[in-house]
């Protein structure tokens, strides 16, 4: 479950931040997640809960903004939805499908006090 450690690492990314701007306390937490990503939603969510414990986001809500996946079709060029890397173009069916966007995960931004 490699999302435990992306929970740790959304830790360490607020725990710097609150050392660094003197913040004691976040209210929220607005994270991205690329359905290309390989991130598990849930499994993230649960984890997240687990790796605030005894932290400055102890009790912080998370909201996840989850965001498409999309691809570009070598074969007519035309931009495409994607579900999956291996996923053929939407408009000819045509492969390869080279990735274009869906494939992050980041922080947006954190509510604080």
């Amino acid at each position: 479950m490699h999302e435990m450690s992306l929970a740790e690492g959304v830790r360490e990314l607020i725990e710097e931040a609150a050392a660094r701007e003197g913040f004691t306390r976040v209210k929220s937490v607005r994270v991205e997640i690329g359905a290309l990503s390989g991130v598990e939603r849930e499994a993230f969510e649960f984890c997240f809960d687990v790796a605030m414990r005894e932290g400055v986001a102890e009790g912080a809500r998370l909201e996840v903004i989850a965001t498409p996946g999309e691809g570009r079709c070598l074969a007519c060029g035309r931009q495409t939805a994607l579900t999956n890397v291996y996923d053929p173009c939407a408009h000819c069916g045509g492969f390869p499908v080279e990735v274009t966007g869906g494939t992050a995960m980041r922080v947006i931004d954190l509510e604080v006090e």
